[in-house]
């Protein structure tokens, strides 16, 4: 009886493995390793928001509407609770991705703001902070577009035949991207480039 269960087995094995189960399952991994990549880019982004607000507080003191909607942009982004078991969601990606849009803005307002302060373009710190936000933007970016090419390669798997058969049997969905609507105000890096500021009179 024993004999019989092991050759079953065997079977369902060999007709998974032909049916595409084994290449979903590193696909499926693939799109996983892909978000906690874009997670950290986000949060690499976050970490640098307090003292980028605290360094252009110290010169532009007046301007706290943008200094709120910096800080409750980033609350906002550190309220939500998304891993690898939500990427099935598409209700959940499309909050993370209005969140992440929400902090892109405001940080794109934040220095819009500063270029109206030439002792803090000046400011060694700031400078470097800069440097940081527009090297972490550009991180940004690119875990973005690996994590699209990942989800894209993984739906593609589980469509086809006879894969999808496999899919259906398995459990496995669709898995939702990043929508059209919000892909290019996620992707609009803050205005780093001071070069045409006018200076500010003081």
């Amino acid at each position: 009886m024993k004999t019989v269960h092991f050759l079953l087995l065997l079977l369902l094995g060999a007709s998974l493995t032909g049916c595409g189960y084994n290449d979903m399952q590193r696909q499926d991994e693939a799109v996983k390793a892909a978000w906690s990549e874009v997670i950290n880019q986000y949060q690499r982004r976050a970490d640098l928001v307090p003292n980028l607000v605290n360094t252009v507080k110290g010169y532009a003191q007046h301007e706290e509407k943008v200094f709120i909607e910096v800080t409750e942009a980033r609350a906002k982004v550190g309220s939500m609770q998304i891993n690898t078991d939500s990427l099935d969601d598409p209700q959940k990606i499309q909050q993370f991705q209005a969140a992440q849009g929400e902090l892109s803005s405001a940080l794109s307002r934040l220095m819009v703001v500063s270029e109206n302060y030439p002792q803090l373009k000046a400011d060694g710190l700031f400078q470097n902070l800069q440097a940081q936000l527009e090297g972490t933007e550009n991180r940004v970016t690119v875990a973005r577009n690996r994590y699209v090419q990942s989800v894209q390669a993984y739906n593609s798997m589980i469509r086809t035949f006879p894969n999808n058969l496999t899919a259906m049997a398995m459990g496995y969905s669709v898995k939702p991207n990043f929508s059209v609507e919000n892909e290019k105000e996620i992707s609009t890096a803050p205005t780093v480039d001071f070069g045409n500021a006018e200076p500010a009179k003081q």
